[in-house]
């Protein structure tokens, strides 16, 4: 499936991710249709056909799944963190209006679907650090189990129907147009507090180990993904290496060129350890491998956050 001729739908199209991706396809596909509740940066997405509605409402999807080979499911409906305090409202926001958008799919004729699910939540607390795909997943949040649900929904879909698909489990992607308004991102809210020289706030001692990924290379493999044809459907997209959180205020330190202040707090029950993914799966099947560097990302984005700051 050659992605520039392809017809695509992104919902959720108004996020971090949608966002880079819209930019990304524009103008190098058949058509493309942005899908989302609003734009966090309208300004970014200039030119890129924009559609407003709710995923939850299920004619709405129906409504601009016409015309369509590739959907892009993006939707987050809630953080790791925040899903464990309701997870009903989870499960009713996010894994219910899904069955109802593959259902869509399926009637519209749409070829394949690419779900971004996520690598930092689905493992639980993992055995063997890094990850492969095929470890076993035992979510400790309600996220992580809403996105695992979704990947067997698309599971079942092809079984039952033949509708194709990819998942993506990403790590932790950070980069422009993530949001600077809600706290979720440790790169960017850490960022952000730094350059207002207000105190970070850290849970636990700092140790805690994450994959981090620029999201260039992130909207790189989603691309990857749309033209893959082998039998692979689920492959990890991080950069295959792990950073505390301590080495990410040393990090920003070294760029910022001066020393932060930081306020350790109690631990969050709800918070993996360590999450480093296995991407050798990716870099097989996809041809892919991430090509920003860590430091390189990091400057980027303390660059782009300045530019939004003015």
């Amino acid at each position: 499936m050659l992605l520039s001729e392809s017809r695509c739908v992104v919902l959720g199209a108004g996020g971090f991710i949608g966002t880079n991706l819209c930019r990304a396809l524009n103008g190098k596909v058949s058509s493309l249709k942005a899908f989302g509740r609003r734009q966090a940066f309208p300004d970014a997405m200039k030119g890129v056909p924009w559609i407003t509605g709710d995923f939850s409402e299920p004619a709405s999807v129906a409504a601009v799944l016409g015309d369509t080979d590739i959907v892009y499911h993006l939707v987050n409906t809630s953080t790791p963190t925040s899903s464990n305090f309701d997870k009903m409202a989870d499960l009713e926001s996010s894994v219910k209006p899904t069955i109802a958008m593959l259902e869509a799919c399926r009637e519209a004729g749409v070829k394949r679907v690419v779900f971004v699910s996520s690598g930092g939540t689905v493992y639980g607390v993992p055995k063997h650090i890094p990850t492969f795909e095929d470890a076993p997943t035992w979510p400790i949040t309600a996220y992580g189990v809403t996105k695992l649900a979704i990947e067997k929904y698309l599971f079942l879909f092809n079984h039952l129907y033949n509708l194709d698909f990819r998942v993506l489990r990403v790590a932790n992607p950070f980069g422009a147009f993530q949001s600077t308004v809600k706290i979720h991102g440790a790169i960017m809210t850490f960022l952000q507090k730094a350059m207002d020289d207000r105190a970070i706030e850290i849970w636990g001692d700092g140790g805690t180990l994450r994959d981090y990924i620029y999201i260039d290379d992130v909207v790189s493999a989603i691309m990857a993904a749309s033209e893959h044809e082998g039998a692979e459907k689920v492959f990890n997209i991080g950069a295959g290496a792990g950073r505390s959180l301590n080495d990410i205020i040393h990090a920003i330190e070294k760029l910022l060129g001066r020393s932060l202040a930081v306020k350790y707090l109690n631990p969050r029950p709800g918070d993996v350890p360590r999450s480093v993914l296995d991407i050798s799966r990716a870099q097989a099947d996809l041809g892919w491998s991430p090509q920003v560097s860590f430091e390189e990302g990091l400057k980027r984005t303390a660059e782009w956050l300045e530019v939004q700051r003015q």
